[in-house]
């Protein structure tokens, strides 16, 4: 991926992980169960710091 490509999918995971944190936060306001947005939170983190490492190269 060249560098406009990566700052196209950085732009759309953090775009997703700002939509998954609000549901997140409405589960855990009505004691839903929130392990499965937790979960995709702690994936989109490791994508976003892949996508940051390899914009540094």
């Amino acid at each position: 991926m060249n560098r406009e490509e990566l700052q196209n999918k950085l732009d759309e995971l953090k775009s997703d992980y700002v939509r998954i944190q609000s549901d997140l936060d409405k589960l855990v306001y009505v004691r839903g169960r929130a392990s499965s947005a937790e979960e995709q939170l702690i994936r989109l983190e490791k994508e976003i710091a892949d996508i940051y490492k390899q914009l540094d190269d």
